[in-house]
């Protein structure tokens, strides 16, 4: 299995925040959370936003399509669903037009059932936290605002971060490296790439139904549980946590 890339510079915005005590030696888990359809609801808005991107630039691509590879970044999703031609002639005006349309309809966005009970319920269970998203910085920084999380996490990264977002295991690799003091990781996401990425990183993963992707789907990719949204995980976290750790069965959870 494919060990975590080299660290990559972290934002500015997301160093370690002091007021967190250190955690004992061998009891922190190191939870990396996806944000985008595991703790907000933004899958069909970004499903939408690009959808209407390569509508502007005369490229045929169905919605269907889209979403099936929402959890992949920008850098990513342009060849995925439209090939290397497109990606070559045509990426950066896509993905500019992407993060246009897209900013028209981020004030529609949510949270998630759960969200910000889940990341208190992992502090409170003794895991350092930090948010891993493909999402572009302003995105997160949103994201941040809207779940009251800048004193609940240690630390988040963007797409920025990284030359590769998911399903390379770049960011989650990064992520890991902000919690040098830390060895289990697990890996909270909502798409097929949140755990195609766990998995080549070496790390465990615990899928979540809320981005559209099937169980069967998460389960397939490599997720170790698989439960309905946040508000879920975060009712059944310790026996999640007891699941995603290295040498456990692999255990499904469907509701």
């Amino acid at each position: 299995m494919s060990q975590p890339p080299p660290r990559q510079p972290p934002p500015a915005a997301g160093e370690p925040l002091d007021s967190w005590p250190k955690q004992e030696a061998g009891v922190a888990v190191g939870a990396i959370v996806d944000i985008d359809g595991t703790l907000v609801d933004t899958n069909y808005h970004h499903t939408l936003a690009w959808g209407r991107a390569f509508a502007d630039h005369d490229v045929d691509v169905a919605l269907w399509r889209i979403h099936r590879h929402n959890g992949m970044g920008g850098d990513q999703l342009v060849a995925a669903v439209a090939g290397d031609d497109v990606e070559e002639r045509l990426g950066e005006a896509i993905r500019d037009s992407e993060a246009r349309h897209y900013g028209e309809l981020i004030d529609e966005v949510g949270l998630l059932p759960g969200a910000r009970d889940l990341l208190t319920g992992l502090r409170a269970a003794g895991c350092r936290v930090v948010l891993a998203s493909s999402a572009k910085h302003e995105e997160v920084d949103h994201y941040l605002d809207l779940l009251d999380a800048r004193d609940v996490v240690d630390a988040w990264m963007t797409g920025a971060d990284v030359d590769r977002t998911k399903p390379h295991p770049d960011l989650i690799g990064a992520a890991a490296e902000r919690m040098p003091d830390v060895t289990d990781f697990v890996v909270i996401g909502d798409t097929a790439w949140d755990a195609v990425a766990a998995t080549r990183a070496g790390f465990a993963s615990i899928g979540l139904l809320s981005g559209g992707f099937g169980a069967q789907e998460l389960r397939d990719a490599g997720c170790a549980a698989v439960f309905t949204d946040a508000a879920d995980l975060a009712e059944h976290l310790e026996s999640a946590l007891d699941v995603s750790r290295p040498g456990a069965p692999a255990a499904g959870r469907r509701r």
